[in-house]
């Protein structure tokens, strides 16, 4: 599928420029909202033992965090539609910080759900989703390349904030780690203040007030703005390709981040060492930071451009694939492998998971489509980690947890190919039939053209 229009009005993105500035910013913004509430599980242990939680609460951190900062898309669109992406970072940015600091002080578990969950994850929301669409409105050819290297922050910020957390937390404890990470992530402030708005040429503005029919386009740019403003777009459920996108997305989504946040865990209980099962998260990580711009390039490549919603499938089915062969991972080397692996999968779907949303909607739908779209993802989300996280309470045993994420996420990935499949084929079928009845209407003229010339010639003798 070719890369959809730039907007509306025929405007077309810089492709360079300030822009890789913007990508560096979005890189810094998006590290934090990924990569937060993995970091944050090393200080699971320590925060379960003090306040007295099992695995399912302390796992409702994360995914209170991970819900909220989807749930908000919908609102940081409008927004950022309204706004701009600059003033609505650096507002993220503030929020995530006093989240943290105000976390750093907290007694009981209920009080680290709406710090760290409610208003960290409010924080995150704004942070994502203004830095995603700026960068729609920065690239479109080069644009797989640029969300490549924006959504690589994440594994980058996971293999420097994973040991620095484990550092922090031998050093000052979880409640002075906080303390130090809430500084460390008012610099989403700074990233907010790179993303400058694209100007439009001024021969754009010249041409509205020169051409009478431009005054039609206006109309329909600003009806189109009007509704990217709404809240919520119910009309893209009609839309085939959204549809199957959000359900494979769905299913992915609730396998996601367990295998994350119970990593470390899971290797102390195989008799690994605290430091060394922190490392994992940092060398699945390293890997990520690669896979990501790396599968941008690929993305990019001619030959997987247009069929790249059954490349992100197959990233889809590897990522599962590893979470099936991890209960066999009994030793630190193998642990070791599983990481490597994980990151790769995780890498190449979220390389990719943004761009094949903008790539079925478009530049100018993409932004209350994303929006749509992490609303209605904060469901698995929310109850995805702590479901995994009661399984372990009740059968004492990590295993089952990698097997449920492992089969939703595979699962979710051959759906997502098949349905495709199917969509692409109706899609030609439509083309051809909408072709049909082209031709047919133009013979049905070119007959009716005939007729009125003989009956003209009849008439002049």
């Amino acid at each position: 599928m070719p890369p959809a229009p730039a907007d509306g009005l025929g405007t077309k993105p810089p492709d360079g420029g300030w822009g890789w500035m913007v990508v560096f910013g979005a890189h810094i913004s998006i590290g934090f909202a990924y990569s937060t509430s993995k970091a944050l599980s090393i200080f699971f242990k320590d925060i379960q033992e003090e306040l007295q939680a099992g695995y399912s609460e302390i796992a409702w951190i994360s995914s209170i965090m991970l819900a909220v900062m989807y749930a908000g898309g919908p609102v940081s669109s409008m927004l950022v539609n309204r706004f701009g992406s600059r003033p609505i970072v650096i507002i993220g940015g503030v929020m995530c910080g006093v989240s943290m600091v105000a976390a750093s002080f907290g007694n009981s578990i209920i009080y680290l759900y709406f710090c760290i969950g409610i208003i960290g994850g409010c924080g995150l929301a704004f942070n994502l989703n203004a830095s995603l669409t700026i960068i729609s409105k920065y690239f479109l050819a080069r644009r797989p390349l640029a969300n490549g290297l924006a959504m690589a922050g994440s594994p980058v910020f996971l293999c420097f904030l994973a040991p620095l957390n484990q550092y922090l937390l031998g050093k000052y404890g979880w409640r002075g780690s906080l303390l130090i990470l809430g500084g460390l992530m008012l610099n989403c402030c700074v990233a907010g203040a790179l993303m400058r708005p694209v100007h439009k040429p001024a021969s754009c503005a010249l041409q509205k007030n020169v051409e009478q029919p431009k005054k039609c386009t206006s109309k329909i740019k600003g009806s189109c703005v009007k509704s990217t403003g709404k809240f919520v777009n119910l009309s893209f459920f009609k839309d085939r390709g959204f549809v199957i996108y959000l359900i494979g997305n769905v299913m992915f989504i609730f396998g996601a981040y367990a295998p994350i946040v119970f990593l470390s865990t899971y290797a102390v209980s195989q008799g690994v060492e605290k430091y060394s099962a922190a490392y994992l998260l940092s060398i699945m990580g390293f890997v990520d930071m690669f896979v990501r711009p790396g599968t941008g390039l690929v993305a990019n490549s001619k030959w997987i451009r247009p069929r790249i919603q059954y490349f992100f499938s197959f990233a889809m089915v590897f990522n599962g694939m590893c979470h099936l062969l991890c209960p066999l991972m009994k030793s630190y080397t193998l642990l070791v492998v599983y990481a490597v692996f994980f990151g790769v999968g995780f890498g190449m779907v979220f390389a990719l998971i943004f761009e094949c949303l903008m790539d079925l909607m478009g530049n100018q739908r993409f932004p209350s489509a994303v929006g749509l779209v992490t609303i209605i993802e904060c469901f698995p989300m929310l109850v995805g980690p702590p479901a995994a996280g009661l399984l372990v309470d009740l059968f004492h045993d990590y295993k089952y947890l990698f097997l449920m994420c492992g089969s939703v996420i595979t699962a979710g990935g051959l759906f997502l190919f098949v349905m495709n499949i199917y969509y692409y084929h109706m899609l030609e079928k439509e083309k051809r039939a909408e072709d049909g009845e082209c031709q047919v209407l133009l013979e049905n003229e070119i007959c009716i053209s005939i007729k009125l010339v003989i009956s003209r010639k009849h008439e002049v003798l």
